[in-house]
């Protein structure tokens, strides 16, 4: 029997709006609001805004949370806390391609992990599709160190690698914690822990979190609404019947969406091993799409 097609479509309508998270967070940085003041806010709003939805929908759930299940929360929840603290940190250091391409290099780390915490050995259609989009991002890195005016790219890089760790440890958990959680319990939990993390984090490191012109509150509402809201909350949705490695691999559309509204927006131009870069990238989603479809989904 053929598998649905809806967590396929929730799940490319969200990278679709997940690739707008670099354009805004970058005018936001452009107002000298700190990174780690930017991920605070995008969590605490999203949290906020998720609270009369999940307390008059999921209220009972949420109550009768079993202490292995909040743990995993809470877990995931610091993982996420510290994957936007360091990507939209290197968003400060490194081009937009480079950042958002290497955090993308998240297959590999889930992979990983499904093999040592699952058993579940990846199929040689996935290994091509990792390989792909790994060597795609290589590329567009490269591409990026050759012709880079950034501050410091190699410190923007090694951010955007801890950022790729971190939210495929989120990934991981919230692939085993769906499939006993709703996803308005579970984002909740994990939107909440995270917002909490980056908050205090934020005060204990004396960040600026207030006094900023109108507009960047406005973007940063979009930050919470799109991105945060909608983007990620697709991913969590496809979890309950899509394997985090698949997901993981097509969040790699991510850096093609980034790039392309870049030349939109900002007039930046393809360099050819950039987009080679893209090429593979593409191919490599293809690929391990495959792969997903032909296996079927353990519940």
């Amino acid at each position: 029997m053929s598998r649905p097609i809806l967590p396929y479509l929730v799940l490319f309508a969200g990278v679709l709006v997940v690739s707008t998270s670099s354009i805004l967070i970058r005018y936001i940085q452009a107002a000298g609001v700190p990174s780690l003041s930017i991920a605070a806010w995008r969590l605490a709003l999203a949290a906020l805004l998720l609270t009369p939805l999940a307390w008059t929908r999921v209220a009972p759930e949420l109550r009768t949370l079993r202490r292995r299940n909040l743990l995993l929360g809470l877990a995931s929840g610091v993982f996420l806390a510290m994957h936007f603290a360091s990507w939209i940190s290197s968003l400060a250091y490194t081009s937009v391609a480079s950042s958002v391409a290497l955090v993308s290099t998240n297959p590999l780390w889930v992979g990983l992990a499904s093999l040592l915490i699952f058993r579940e050995r990846p199929g040689w259609r996935t290994l091509l599709g990792i390989s792909a989009t790994l060597l795609g991002s290589v590329l567009i890195g490269l591409s990026d160190q050759v012709s880079s005016s950034a501050p410091d790219p190699a410190l923007g890089n090694l951010l955007a690698l801890i950022g790729a760790i971190t939210v495929s440890g989120y990934l991981v958990i919230g692939r085993d914690l769906r499939r006993r959680l709703s996803v308005l319990a579970y984002i909740y939990v994990v939107y909440s822990t995270a917002a909490l993390v980056l908050v205090l984090w934020a005060l204990l490191t004396g960040q600026q979190l207030a006094g900023f012109p109108p507009y960047v509150y406005l973007l940063l509402l979009a930050l919470a609404l799109g991105p945060q809201l909608l983007g990620h909350t697709a991913f969590n949705y496809a979890l309950s019947a899509l394997s985090a490695t698949f997901i993981a691999i097509a969040i790699l559309g991510e850096p093609i969406g980034s790039a392309l509204l870049a030349l939109l927006i900002f007039g930046e131009r393809f360099a050819p091993l950039q987009l080679a870069g893209f090429v593979l990238l593409l191919a490599g989603i293809v690929i391990a799409s495959r792969e997903a479809t032909r296996r079927p989904v353990r519940t």
